[in-house]
């Protein structure tokens, strides 16, 4: 007897799409994160490894990063033995970024991008973009194969097939516009002054 795909089994292929695109936004979201705009952010930081008691370690385990101005970033380092191994961690980034310390309070400046430094960074901004929709078309590229695998095995009618995918187009639909829409305010946030 053939088996019919129930109602429960494309909810949850479309739970399934839907937390698999939204992993998809939640890496464009730590990639841009990690894009320097003229404003400083604590993001900004964060993915930096800095070599730590014989391992590495992201920033925020080693200290505490605030912004205590549009642009600069203080880490306060809760280990003094730490303050250079912090130091060299920033300065080795590729961010462009020459952090100065006063004790265990290390500062680091942000400095105003130049236009040609925007343009690129938008670039990067795209690429990161590009790759989420990718990312994004390939969940739903898969969800696809997986109807049509159903249709032919006669779990779903070929109307049931045509609406699950539709279905499915729409998901990937708000999900490509969630990316644009971020991107389009990365790029605003690059281009600000």
């Amino acid at each position: 007897r053939i088996k019919q795909m129930s109602s429960t089994d494309i909810n949850s292929t479309k739970k399934d799409v839907s937390r698999r695109m939204e992993g998809a936004i939640t890496v464009l979201h730590q990639e841009f994160g990690g894009l320097r705009t003229g404003r400083a952010s604590a993001s900004l930081l964060e993915p930096l490894m800095v070599s730590a008691y014989g391992s590495e370690l992201p920033m925020n385990q080693v200290a505490t990063i605030s912004v205590p101005e549009p642009r600069m970033l203080t880490l306060q380092v809760w280990d003094k033995s730490m303050v250079k191994a912090v130091e060299k961690a920033i300065m080795e980034s590729g961010l462009g970024l020459n952090p100065g310390s006063d004790g265990q309070l290390v500062r680091v400046p942000i400095p105003a991008l130049t236009e040609e430094r925007r343009v690129e960074l938008s670039k990067i901004a795209g690429k990161y973009s590009e790759d989420a929709r990718i990312a994004v078309r390939n969940v739903r590229r898969h969800a696809m194969d997986e109807l049509k695998r159903s249709e032919k095995d006669g779990e779903i009618s070929e109307d049931e097939h045509h609406d699950y995918a539709k279905e499915i187009q729409d998901i990937t639909d708000d999900f490509i516009k969630k990316i644009d829409d971020t991107l389009a305010h990365k790029e605003q946030e690059i281009m600000q002054v």
